[in-house]
């Protein structure tokens, strides 16, 4: 895999970011570029891996694997076209396959877009694993993969890469490269929008477009969809990401449309773009075809996965089953009949959270829990922040598209955390474009005198546009007001950036649950360089938050 590396950091506001030499980067990459080069384009009916590797979903025993296979040259995503063509794979101990543990064969074909997985057991708990395919010849990009403690096991610690908000047209995945460079992650979590399904100009405007999307036109059928996930995994840094470590995925509302309910979207015109049933039907397979990610209870992505007696985590599907946002004049957010989670996702949830023994409780949550209140904010902010924010015109000051669109389930769920005595809950959350920290609240009327059920670590976009990029103006600048407004009328808000990109690195030990935040020098640089800007933490039994003036080592 070629990676490309860093370059000094530009320059930045010491107020925000430290920055991460370019020459410890570059040692950070050496060992993923030891782990298998690309496979070249290959001649007409000779297969060929042009869509990397990837693992996912580890458990005590087991992975599950991922690849894509072009089996002849008109077989391109979306196509098809082409053979079905045998593929072999190996799981080994060590990165040059003296120790193969595991192997198999599969078929790929047409019927499944020529993607490929295997759900891999028998394997030994907290172990690292290197993988491999072959197809006619050709041998793929060796992966990296790990699978987790046992889970009765007692474990010093767990760390997990935090990513969401990758749009092809916005900029570069350099913050995947980053974290491809670490050799420190156990996993690394998606909470959703890992593609996007606008045409190409869209989002952002064609001026402002770094590269354009494949298909042009905004996705809507299985073909489209197949296309767009091809696409995505062309990106070296993506590619990269997925052959260092394993992932853990779920979907929000970009692998479909734009602020998608079980019944629709705002994306989608039921008249042109045909049933929303068909299209949310093509999104769901294109998804699970190209995606390390086991589907679970019917068909969705909402499950758990243990780490030890250290962290459950508990994943959730936050579009399939809800109602529709509310309009304005249409509805309530209080209203006790709608739901963002679905009845009996909501059960297993509560179930879950109740009936954990691990020491934390981890849930990856596609849109913020905390509740959010926007005070009075100049004009020419007030617009662009409600654009991002998803709010709807009026003055109604809620985001509608979040928890804070559907209190009831958010009461039902905090209200179970207070009175079965859950402790350690901690959202993680991605979909805003901005990083937070936040208490979340028992009720945000009293708070602090009402105390706090969980706390939530918010993180940035990879590229997607945040409150500068749609200003157009320069980082520390408009962001800096909006985010003082935030949090004067929101005090269980510690601290929001509203203008980086980037990632986090979440570190769990038995003491504190802590995350890190990393930004990107510019997105709009494929050699971008990474630094450490802030890290909070919530400490065992406390559900607060507070400041940690280093990361994890």
């Amino acid at each position: 895999m070629t990676s490309h590396l860093s370059s000094a950091a530009t320059a930045a506001n010491p107020r925000r970011r430290t920055v991460v030499l370019a020459a410890a980067a570059t040692a950070a990459l050496a060992p993923l570029t030891a782990l298998g080069a690309p496979a070249a384009h290959a001649a007409e009916g000779i297969p060929a891996f042009l869509h990397g590797v990837a693992s996912g979903d580890p458990l005590p025993d087991g992975v599950l694997l991922w690849t894509r296979v072009t089996p002849t040259a008109e077989a391109v995503p979306g196509s098809g076209l082409g053979p079905a063509v045998q593929v072999g794979w190996e799981v080994a101990a060590d990165r040059n396959f003296a120790g193969v543990v595991a192997s198999g064969t599969v078929t790929a074909s047409a019927a499944t877009d020529h993607t490929v997985k295997v759900d891999v057991r028998g394997l030994r708990p907290q172990t690292p694993y290197w993988y491999r395919f072959t197809a006619g010849g050709a041998v793929s990009p060796v992966g990296r993969t790990r699978t987790t403690p046992g889970h009765d096991v007692t474990t010093s610690g767990v760390r997990f890469g935090v990513v969401s908000c990758a749009n092809w047209e916005s900029g570069y995945f350099s913050a995947y490269r980053h974290l491809a460079a670490r050799t420190d992650l156990d996993a690394v979590l998606h909470l959703g929008d890992y593609i996007y399904e606008y045409q190409t100009g869209g989002y952002p405007e064609a001026k402002y477009t770094v590269r354009a999307h494949e298909p042009k036109h905004e996705i809507v059928s299985l073909a489209d969809y197949r296309v767009r996930h091809g696409t995505y995994k062309t990106d070296a840094d993506l590619q990269a990401l997925h052959q260092a470590h394993p992932v853990v995925a779920i979907w929000d509302d970009h692998e479909f449309a734009d602020d998608t309910w079980s019944g629709g979207a705002d994306n989608h015109t039921p008249g042109t773009e045909g049933a929303w049933a068909a299209r949310a039907a093509a999104a769901k397979q294109a998804y699970f075809e190209w995606m390390p990610v086991r589907a679970s209870i019917a068909g969705t992505v909402y499950r758990r996965l243990r780490f030890g007696t250290l962290a459950d985590l508990h994943l959730l599907d936050l579009r399939s089953f809800r109602s529709q946002q509310v309009k304005v004049g249409s509805g309530s957010v209080d209203d006790p009949e709608r739901t963002l989670t679905g009845r009996a996702q909501l059960d297993w949830l509560k179930a879950g959270l109740a009936g954990s023994t691990a020491t934390w409780k981890l849930v990856g949550t596609s849109v913020m829990i905390s509740p959010v209140a926007f005070a009075s904010l100049p004009a020419h902010l007030a617009g662009p922040l409600g654009k991002l924010l998803g709010l709807p015109g009026g003055g109604i000051a809620v985001n509608v598209d979040q928890w804070d669109g559907y209190t009831d389930d958010r009461k039902e769920l905090l209200g179970h955390l207070r009175d079965r005595g859950v402790k350690n809950t901690v959202f993680l959350t991605g979909d805003i474009h901005m990083a937070w920290a936040n208490e979340v609240p028992v009720n945000m009327a009293t708070y602090p005198g009402s105390g706090t059920a969980a706390t939530e670590f918010v993180v940035t976009s990879v590229t997607s546009d945040n409150l500068d990029d749609i200003l157009h103006v320069p980082a520390d600048t408009a962001s800096l007001v909006a985010e003082s407004a935030v949090k004067a009328a929101n005090w269980h808000v510690k601290w929001l950036d509203m203008d980086a990109h980037g990632y986090g690195v979440l570190d769990v030990t038995a003491e504190r649950s802590q995350m890190d935040y990393y930004v990107v020098s510019d997105k709009r640089r494929q050699d971008a360089s990474a630094a450490w800007s802030r890290s909070y933490r919530t400490l065992n039994g406390t559900q607060q938050v507070e400041r940690s003036y280093q990361p994890a080592n």
